[in-house]
């Protein structure tokens, strides 16, 4: 196989790193991962290395040195010596991204997920509805506009 072989012809190996990536805990909440928060956005395999692409949740996090490490660490970790992060600023990460088995585990760790396709419209709509994630009751309060993802 030559350097420049895609992904696509290593689709077990492919396969493999998004199961050891879904591992891979957020620094800032553990309890979902960097696949969980569509933090990943590929993973380009060739014969003598592995580039992961990987989005920030916002260009200044302070947790994406620690996220880039954790996945080169986690990859080398089940063999893999040649790893490399390209960070992926276009286009910006939303929580859109966002899985449904990772907004499911926000939902059970207390923290209510936000709407999908919520873009500014969403942030300034003061007539949405946000459930409870522990009760599911409608009869919320908005704390904060802003604030960690």
């Amino acid at each position: 196989m030559s350097a420049s072989s895609s992904t696509h012809e290593f689709p077990e190996l492919e396969r493999q790193i998004w199961e050891w990536l879904g591992d891979l805990p957020d620094p800032e909440i553990p309890i979902v991962s960097v696949v969980d928060l569509g933090m990943i956005r590929g993973v380009n395999i060739s014969a003598d290395k592995v580039e992961i692409e990987m989005a920030p949740t916002y260009s200044g996090c302070p947790a994406t040195e620690v996220i880039e490490r954790g996945i080169v660490t986690t990859l080398e970790k089940h063999g893999l010596p040649n790893v490399t992060v390209r960070r992926t600023l276009s286009p910006p990460w939303t929580t859109d991204w966002i899985s449904e088995p990772g907004r499911e585990k926000l939902r059970d760790y207390g923290i209510a997920p936000p709407e999908q396709a919520s873009g500014k419209r969403g942030l300034l709509d003061a007539h949405r509805t946000v459930l409870c994630p522990r009760c599911a009751s409608e009869s919320t309060t908005l704390v904060s506009e802003f604030g960690s993802t």
